[in-house]
């Protein structure tokens, strides 16, 4: 159903949010009763709201998993009692009763996720066999390229993860073959984050892959489990190229699809009415893409505040001139230089969270043109060539502030206009038998809800 129910009883804020389901061409969903972004539109025009939260999940989300996600952030968000009651009373000093409108966004972004928006989560294997098998092809092309073509590649692709029971030195012929025509296919042709050209080749992965190097270590995609096989170099070059072709989803549907949802929102509320944006992994690209918009389109007025969450895009995607290039932004520089969100920017990083530590420079090391125009005299820098903002935060700008994340307890004082990096290691963190696990998704936290409403406060 597009309108979700969240357990949530003690609070002023809502016990329901709404869906709005794209599909991976970045076509809203039609419901039953119509589209999900008139009902919001009609909402807009005739309540009084006094502020929107648009909130977006990241790469390998299915409708089953940012169902999840969505019911977890948004009761954290519930259960910060302190914090509903600072925003109730600043909405009442500017003569208003704080009533807020929770949207979450879906977009594809999980090679054969469930996205019927009424199933449950799908619990069967394929057995890479006959219709199963042809299936779980059709799936992934509709992913990546939904022709003819690529589903030829694919076949040959899985064939041969199925016809070598140890992956041989170097990528079969035919097989490196069949992932330059699906990278043709997928038309992958630049960086979502700071412009720079892609060279995705098929056998310098799957070299990278078998040698086990270290920044390719502890990396997985899970695309391997619909084989039955912990690590398959075949598949995980598949993986590097979701793994991308998702980055791409996320900026070409957050630019087009997303800027014309905020912007119909936007015209059918009242000027008083503050719009808050909230991205977790691939989704702090989708949002970003929401607010810079394309082709220097620019949105009704600015958004008020912006939170992007272990955010998995370059560090640099936000300065005006990235280091070690001549002349060459960060793709989301004009969100900066042409003020398009009046708040706070905050941004979490956590060094317990392994797939932007170690996933994210792998794969962006990996897909890069090596050769590029690059400035190799400015080389001093404490900062890498390729990190993500949810490792090392926002970068490369006139301006920004470090702090530490706070306790529930501890107000922040965010400023209208500035840029916080929160060190978030405290609290963004995953323990399980006495060990730190992958942290990337643990943000179900209060005080990560915290710095979402001091965003809103600063606005």
């Amino acid at each position: 159903m597009p309108i979700e129910t969240v357990n949530i009883t003690t609070t002023a804020l809502p016990s329901t949010y709404y869906l709005v389901a794209f599909d991976a061409n970045g076509n809203e969903r039609l419901e039953p009763t119509g589209f999900i972004s008139q009902k919001l539109v009609d909402i807009l025009s005739s309540e009084p709201i006094t502020d929107v939260f648009l909130i977006s999940h990241g790469w390998l989300g299915d409708i089953p998993a940012a169902k999840e996600q969505y019911t977890k952030w948004i009761t954290a968000m519930g259960r910060n009692a302190a914090d509903i009651q600072k925003i109730k009373e600043l909405r009442q000093s500017q003569n208003q009763e704080f009533r807020p409108l929770l949207i979450g966004l879906h977009w594809p972004s999980k090679p054969w996720g469930n996205e019927d928006l009424n199933a449950k989560p799908r619990t069967t294997s394929f057995d890479t066999s006959g219709s199963e098998l042809n299936n779980l092809i059709d799936e992934y092309a509709q992913d990546v390229a939904d022709t003819e073509t690529a589903r030829d590649a694919l076949r040959t692709i899985f064939a041969a993860s199925i016809e070598y029971a140890y992956p041989p030195e170097t990528l079969p012929p035919q097989v490196n073959q069949a992932y330059e025509v699906l990278i043709k296919e997928a038309a992958l042709n630049g960086d979502e984050e700071d412009n720079a050209s892609l060279n995705l080749n098929p056998a310098s992965i799957y070299q990278s892959l078998r040698a086990d190097e270290p920044e390719t270590q502890e990396i997985s995609f899970g695309i391997g489990d619909f084989f039955q096989a912990k690590t398959n170099p075949f598949l995980d070059v598949l993986g590097y190229l979701s793994y991308w072709k998702m980055k791409e989803r996320a900026r070409d549907i957050g630019s087009t699809s997303g800027f014309k949802l905020l912007t119909q929102l936007q015209k059918a509320a009242a000027k008083t009415v503050r719009f808050h944006l909230v991205g977790h992994s691939f989704g702090c690209i989708m949002v970003s893409s929401i607010v810079a918009g394309k082709d220097n389109s620019q949105l009704v007025r600015p958004v008020d505040s912006l939170v992007l969450i272990q955010g998995a895009l370059s560090l640099w995607s936000y300065c005006p001139d990235i280091p070690r290039r001549k002349n060459l932004p960060g793709c989301f520089s004009s969100i900066i230089n042409k003020r398009k969100v009046t708040g706070p920017i905050v941004t979490t990083r956590s060094i317990h969270d392994s797939s932007v530590t170690k996933l994210y420079p792998a794969a962006s090391v990996l897909g890069r043109l090596q050769g590029q125009d690059i400035n190799f005299a400015e080389t001093k820098s404490e900062f890498p060539e390729y990190g993500s903002i949810g490792t090392f935060g926002i970068q490369g700008i006139n301006e920004s502030i470090s702090l530490k994340m706070y306790p529930c307890d501890k107000p922040y004082n965010f400023q209208a206009g500035k840029v916080y990096n929160l060190e978030s290691s405290e609290f963004i963190r995953n323990r399980k038998n006495n060990k730190d696990d992958d942290a990337h998704n643990s943000i179900d936290k209060p005080e990560v809800a915290h710095a979402v409403w001091a965003a809103a406060f600063g606005s």
